[in-house]
């Protein structure tokens, strides 16, 4: 299952790097949303190394289908925008 890294979750000074808003597709609603809480979460960087950051999902977003994710280590702002794996 893919899904799309929205944004890292935010307060109103700081940003939580290894916090991350996903948003799946197919998942548009908070039920479905809390079906793949638990789930583990990959992102892998492009180039030649192909460093793999793994996380899991914590908990749904709103009530449109978004889910939180926490990850390892924090993300570089290059993966927002990019996909993930969800397993």
């Amino acid at each position: 299952m893919k899904g799309t890294i929205v944004n890292f979750r935010l307060s109103r000074h700081n940003q939580k790097p290894n916090h991350i808003i996903i948003q799946v597709e197919g998942v548009s609603s908070r039920a479905d949303a809390e079906k793949l809480v638990g789930k583990k979460v990959s992102w892998t960087a492009p180039g030649k190394k192909k460093t793999t950051i793994e996380g899991k999902i914590q908990s749904p977003h709103g009530n449109s289908g978004a889910l939180r994710a926490v990850f390892e280590k924090g993300l570089p702002g290059q993966s927002l925008g990019k996909t993930v794996e969800i397993q």
